[in-house]
């Protein structure tokens, strides 16, 4: 039963999610000569579609923070390639963005490996209390990634930001996506910190759920700022693919090192798993790699076209003898002149 709660919240904060992009973004196409994200500017608070996608986000959050209190990470955060799949249906129709044959087939390979992942979903630790949570958090190896993220998040901001961030899209992207890797670790505590509380133990007394909370609110500022930013730059169908693979991979590592949901997985879950995703990566491509290519009947072969022929079939006619092997290895000239040197 938690497992299948915490699966149906998780599809419900995709769709919630997916259609908050397109909201924010068709708020952020109406700042007409005012100040833009992209250049450090906040007249997008004034736009009421803006607030709606923002809105929507939220509810999508918390579809999603409840889901990761019933469902391991692993399997929670793959699933917000459904996400992808909403935005970008909306985006066709809202933002007369294509959504090509090509698109259609990515649609379909995200569906398929979310489904696969679904299946192989991996088991994490159980963690009851946030004494147990405290304990994972003081691990070494969480520890070590943890300051990792942080600096690299640092570095990208101050210094690779003002000199790439208007021409590389995986400048503020990689900033959202390793922040909220540890927003996710955040959502976790918080989601057994409530159960704890509806449970009927002390909780606000605990110092760990007031600076969990805390980070959480910093982490998803600093994601919804640089977030604005790269949509504002760049078009929905590059940042959405892009934030999707490197949000679920850092997720899928940070959940990895802290919840040891791949410590007790068979080889066939591992195997299902990792190929859910990619299957889950390549239709993302497809959705997006060629979104903006038409697909015409002309780029079909000629045999699959309808209404026309192959005005030379390869096997009638007088070339039907006539291939590459039989052509002269040099042109009549260079015989000629080959001959001459000969009978010199």
């Amino acid at each position: 039963a938690g497992f299948g709660a915490g699966l149906g919240l998780a599809l419900a904060s995709s769709a919630f999610i997916g259609g908050s992009f397109v909201l924010k973004k068709k708020g952020l196409l109406r700042l007409c000569g005012r100040a833009r994200a992209g250049q450090g500017g906040h007249a997008y608070l004034r736009e009421w579609l803006w607030w709606a996608g923002l809105l929507c986000m939220g509810v999508g959050e918390a579809a999603n923070f409840a889901a990761y209190a019933f469902a391991p990470a692993t399997l929670v955060t793959p699933l917000g390639a459904l996400s992808v799949l909403v935005s970008a249906v909306l985006s066709s129709i809202f933002l007369n963005e294509q959504l090509n044959v090509h698109g259609k087939i990515g649609c379909l390979l995200s569906i398929l490996g979310s489904t696969v992942m679904v299946i192989h979903a991996p088991q994490e630790e159980e963690i009851s209390s946030l004494e147990s949570m405290a304990e994972k958090l003081k691990d070494p190896g969480f520890i070590v990634f943890a300051v990792c993220v942080l600096v690299s998040s640092l570095l990208l901001i101050f210094v690779a930001g003002p000199r790439y961030g208007q021409s590389n899209v995986l400048v503020y992207v990689l900033v959202c996506s390793a922040i909220g890797s540890l927003s996710v670790s955040c959502v976790k505590g918080l989601g057994i910190a409530l159960k704890e509380l509806f449970s009927g133990k002390p909780v606000l007394k605990e110092p760990l759920g007031w600076v969990l909370l805390v980070c959480l609110v910093i982490c998803i500022s600093i994601q919804i700022n640089y977030l604005n930013k790269a949509l504002d730059i760049f078009s929905t169908s590059v940042v959405t693919p892009i934030y999707y693979v490197l949000f679920t991979t850092a997720v899928m590592t940070c959940s990895a090192i802290l919840f040891k949901e791949w410590q007790h997985m068979v080889l066939d879950n591992i195997i299902g798993s990792i190929s859910g995703f990619l299957t889950i990566v390549s239709g993302i491509f497809l959705l997006h790699a060629f979104r903006d290519m038409p697909f015409t009947p002309n780029l079909l072969p000629l045999f699959l076209q309808p209404g026309r022929a192959d005005p030379h079939p390869p096997w009638s006619s007088a070339d039907r003898h006539q291939t590459c092997q039989h052509q002269p290895l040099l042109p009549s000239e260079d015989k000629d002149s080959q001959s001459a040197e000969e009978e010199e």
